[in-house]
């Protein structure tokens, strides 16, 4: 007995996916350039013939357009289009304020 395929219906799609954004955290280490931060992503990978725990760090540099963070800030960041050579990343949020010090001295001699 011969079988019989019925043609399925497409229209029953599912939504597509939006694609993951993977975003990092790290910590401002530079704020000394007009919309652009120097963000320190620390993580720990194993050492592939050790098995040792190794600290490693990726230093990215990100665009910040309203100069709100600021030095020892945590930041949160997210690959964008490129801006330049090198800075590919955005800023998403300020998770957590620095606690920021600056040497404020009276006397006129101080070495700056």
């Amino acid at each position: 007995m011969p079988t019989t395929k019925t043609p399925s219906k497409s229209t029953d799609k599912a939504p597509e996916k939006a694609p993951v954004i993977s975003t990092r955290i790290g910590t401002v280490e530079s704020d000394k350039r007009d919309k652009t931060r120097t963000v320190v992503v620390a993580y720990k990978t194993m050492h592939p013939k050790y098995g040792k725990f190794v600290a490693r760090r990726s230093v990215l540099q990100v665009h910040d357009q309203t100069n709100e963070s600021k030095l020892g800030d945590t930041v949160e960041v997210k690959p964008c289009r490129p801006m330049s050579k090198t800075k590919k990343w955005t800023l998403v949020r300020v998770v957590e304020r620095g606690n920021r010090v600056e040497l404020v001295t009276t006397d006129p001699n101080a070495p700056r």
